[in-house]
C-alpha cells in the first residue's frame, strides 16, 4: 500500500496542494515537508539503499569473475631463471610474471540462487518497512495538524465569550449611570471580563503551543512560523456498517507492517534453502593466461624462424665402436636466423600460456561451520515467524482500540451536540431574565460558563471524532471525501 495514509487522512480537508497568497500551510504540504525531511524516513531509505546493494551484489555472483595478478622483482646470486628453468651463476636476475584468470561458478547446492531470493524478499520488505515510517510520520503531522485546528477553535470560542461579557459590560454600565441597576451588577460583569481575558490568554498559549508542536515535527527551522488553512470540515453522524473483524481482514491485507512481516518471514525461508546449499560439492569452471619475463637473456643471441621451408644437413650423432668411424645422421635445419636480444615484448608472447580446468570441492569437516550457519538460519527463520504473528497481534489489538474509540467518540460527540443546544437555550433565556432582573448575575454567570464549557467539549469531542474515524478508515484503505 504505497503511502495511501496520503490519500486516505489528507481527506480531512479539501484543500489546494500548495500554499496560499497568505502563506499558510495546507495539511498536504505538511506531509509531503514532513516526508522529504524526517530523519526517521531518511534512515530507512538508506537502509533501502542498503538492501536493494545487498541484492544487486547477489546477483552479480552468478557472472564469472575475473582477476589480474603480477609481480616483478630481483633475484642475486645462484638463481634460476623463470623463461629458461636453468640456472644462473652470480648475476642478477630481474623478473616479472602476470597471470589474468576467471571463475564460473557451476553448481553450489543452489546457495548463490537461494541467496538472491532471500535478499529480493528482504528488500521488498525494507521498502515496506519505509512505507510504515512514512505513515507514522503521517500520523504525527495529522495528530499536530488536527490539535492546531482544536486550539484555534477554542481560541476562536473563547473570543466570542468575550466580546459577549465586553458587550453585557457596556449594556450594564448604561443600566447603571441610568440607575436602572445597581453598581454590584457592573463589578460582577468586569470580574468575569477579567475572567474571560485569562480563558482567552490561555487559550491563545494553547494554540501557540501546539503551532510550534506542529512546526518541530515538520522539523521547521527554529526562525520560522507555521500557519494552516483552516478546512471546511463537515461531521457526519456515522453508524459503522463493518465489525472490527471485517476491518482487521482488510488490514491485514493492505497494512505495509504485515507486508514486511511477510516478507522477512519469506526471505528468512531462503535463508534456510542457502545455508543447506554449504552442504553441497560446488563445482567451478576456470581460465586463464600467463606469461613471464627474465632479463638474464634479454641480452642472449637467440633463433627466430622466419617460417620458411626447413633444409637437412648431416650432423654426427656417434662414433663406430672399435674404429672410430664418425656416424653421420641427416637432421632437419628450421628456416630462421639468430637475433641478437630478446625484448620484453618477444618473451611475453614467447612465454604466454593458457589454461582451462574444472574445479571441485567436497565439504568433509569445516569446524561444523555450516551446520551452524543452517542453525542460525532455522533460528532466524523462527523468529520471522513469531514477528509475523506478532505484527498481526499488534494490529488487532490497534483495530479493535480504534473501532471501540470511534463508537465512544461518536456516542460523546452526539451527547456533546444535544448538551450544546440545551445550554444555548438554557443561556438565552437566562440572559433574557438577567436583562430584565429577574435573575442576579451568580446565576447568569453560571449559565454562561456552563456554555462554554460545553461548547469547548463540544469542539473536543468532535475532533477526537474526526481523528479517530480518520484512522479506522485508513484501515480499510478507503479514500474518504467530505
Amino acid at each position: 500500500m504505497k503511502i495511501k495514509l496520503i490519500a486516505v487522512l489528507v481527506t480531512l480537508s479539501s484543500l489546494a496542494f500548495g500554499q496560499n497568497d497568505n502563506g499558510e500551510w495546507t495539511l498536504q504540504e505538511c506531509i509531503d515537508y514532513a516526508l522529504e525531511n524526517n530523519l526517521n524516513v531518511q534512515r530507512t531509505r538508506l537502509t533501502v539503499q542498503t538492501s536493494d546493494i545487498s541484492l544487486q551484489q547477489s546477483r552479480m555472483a552468478l557472472l564469472p569473475n575475473a582477476n589480474a595478478t603480477g609481480n616483478f622483482g630481483w633475484n642475486w646470486g645462484r638463481s634460476i631463471d623463470p623463461t629458461t628453468n636453468l640456472f644462473v651463476e652470480n648475476q642478477r636476475i630481474a623478473a616479472s610474471n602476470g597471470t589474468i584468470s576467471s571463475t564460473i561458478p557451476v553448481f553450489n547446492g543452489f546457495n548463490l540462487r537461494n541467496t538472491i531470493k532471500q535478499n529480493q524478499m528482504a528488500f521488498e520488505a525494507s521498502q515496506k518497512d519505509l512505507e510504515r515510517t512514512q505513515n507514522d510520520v503521517i500520523f504525527n503531522v495529522i495528530t499536530f495538524y488536527t490539535n492546531v485546528l482544536f486550539n484555534r477553535e477554542l481560541l476562536e470560542n473563547a473570543r466570542k465569550q468575550l466580546n459577549s461579557t465586553e458587550q453585557q459590560v457596556e449594556q450594564t454600565s448604561k443600566q447603571v449611570d441610568a440607575g436602572a441597576l445597581p453598581k454590584a451588577n457592573l463589578l460582577d460583569l468586569l470580574a468575569q471580563k477579567a475572567t474571560n481575558e485569562l480563558n482567552m490568554v490561555n487559550a491563545e498559549n494553547n494554540y501557540k503551543l501546539s503551532k510550534i508542536q506542529l512546526k518541530q515535527v515538520l522539523l521547521l527551522p527554529p526562525e520560522s512560523d507555521v500557519d494552516i488553512v483552516v478546512p471546511e470540515i463537515n461531521v457526519e453522524e456515522n453508524v459503522l456498517d463493518v465489525t472490527a473483524l471485517e476491518v482487521y481482514e482488510i488490514a491485514l491485507n493492505n497494512m505495509p507492517e504485515i507486508q514486511s512481516a511477510n516478507l522477512n518471514q519469506k526471505s528468512a525461508d531462503w535463508g534456510v534453502k542457502a545455508a543447506r546449499g554449504n552442504l553441497y560439492p560446488s563445482l567451478s569452471l576456470s581460465g586463464g593466461m600467463t606469461t613471464r619475463y627474465s632479463d638474464a637473456t634479454a641480452d642472449l643471441p637467440r633463433f627466430v624462424p622466419d617460417g620458411g621451408e626447413p633444409t637437412t644437413a648431416l650432423e654426427p650423432v656417434g662414433f663406430v665402436e672399435g674404429t672410430n668411424q664418425v656416424v653421420l645422421d641427416e637432421v632437419e635445419i628450421p628456416s630462421g636466423s639468430v637475433v641478437q636480444g630478446y625484448s620484453f615484448g618477444d618473451q611475453v608472447d614467447d612465454n604466454l600460456s593458457r589454461f582451462v580446468q574444472f574445479n571441485v570441492s567436497i565439504p568433509i569437516f569445516n569446524g561444523f561451520q555450516a551446520r551452524a550457519g543452517i542453525q542460525r538460519a532455522i533460528i532466524n527463520q523462527e523468529q520471522a515467524g513469531i514477528d509475523l504473528k506478532d505484527a498481526k497481534y499488534q494490529l488487532w489489538q490497534t483495530i479493535e482500540q480504534a473501532y471501540n474509540d470511534v463508537v465512544a467518540a461518536s456516542k460523546s460527540y452526539t451527547a456533546s451536540l444535544k448538551q450544546v443546544e440545551a445550554r444555548e437555550e438554557s443561556f438565552r433565556v437566562t440572559k433574557q431574565r438577567y436583562d430584565f432582573g429577574a435573575v442576579n448575575f451568580v446565576d447568569y454567570q453560571i449559565a454562561e460558563n456552563d456554555l462554554f464549557q460545553a461548547q469547548s467539549d463540544l469542539l473536543r469531542a468532535k475532533y477526537d471524532y474526526i481523528f479517530k474515524l480518520k484512522i479506522l478508515d485508513f484501515y480499510q484503505g478507503k479514500p474518504l471525501e467530505f
